[in-house]
């Protein structure tokens, strides 16, 4: 049964499809695939959530009957006590059979929770790793758009001597110590795929030229030696 299958079937017959396959050496490597899918993992969770709290229910009620039972057995002497420890056997079978499932389903809600706790991770770093895209097309932008102005050699306005500022302002993690980096360092060391125009002496000029920007913002992190960029072979952070 796959994924698909298995989030049309109704709550009791998915209930019935995961407690068979909550014992990890009986479990059905393919049903199991599909109960820890994203799509029915959050479903998993929650029925197998009821039937632990269902069978804990049962294990109380049992108790307090069992108690009672024994009350009455002997408040009926020696043949009530009788019947009671007749009856003792069966009983403990039955209470460890389903401490055994309870025990199995709790593991099970544990597994079910790791399996959701790397879902997020994983959905967490796909949306991290699409902001960080988004941000780099952007600076990219900004860039070409500082690069067209440099070589048509015309006077930049101060709305655009602002939007360029934004890459020495805004930063970006990056490495083991996830320290800041400018856009433009990025431009100019990491996002080396991207086609760069920093190397054109007018837009070079032109970044010199703009206005300083504010006191206490990071300042782009720039080589004017070849031989210096050179020297990273490998970056610290994906590139993107």
């Amino acid at each position: 049964m796959d994924a698909q299958d298995l989030a049309q079937l109704e709550d009791k017959e998915f209930e019935q499809m995961l407690t068979s396959n909550i014992h990890p050496p009986t479990r059905d490597a393919r049903t199991w695939a599909a109960i820890i899918h994203p799509d029915n993992l959050p479903r998993a969770r929650k029925i197998l959530t009821h039937v632990h709290e269902r069978t804990a229910s049962v294990l109380r009620r049992r108790k307090t009957e069992r108690e009672e039972f024994r009350i009455e057995c002997f408040a009926r002497g020696e043949a009530g006590k009788r019947e009671w420890f007749a009856t003792r056997a069966d009983f403990e079978s039955l209470r460890r059979r389903t401490a055994n499932f309870h025990q199995r389903v709790q593991r099970a809600i544990t597994e079910l929770g790791q399996e959701q706790r790397n879902v997020n991770r994983a959905q967490s770093h796909n949306a991290g790793q699409q902001s960080r895209e988004t941000l780099r097309e952007l600076a990219v932008a900004v860039q070409r758009h500082q690069a067209v102005h440099a070589r048509n050699g015309g006077g930049a306005e101060q709305v655009d001597h602002e939007l360029w500022q934004h890459l020495d302002r805004l930063t970006v993690p990056t490495g083991p110590g996830q320290h800041p980096t400018t856009l433009r360092t990025m431009l100019s060391i990491y996002w080396t795929d991207a086609p760069s125009h920093d190397d054109d002496p007018r837009t070079e000029q032109a970044a010199r030229s703009a206005p300083a920007a504010r006191p206490g913002v990071p300042q782009a992190r720039r080589s004017d030696d070849q031989g210096d960029r050179t020297t990273w072979v490998r970056p610290l952070d994906p590139p993107g």
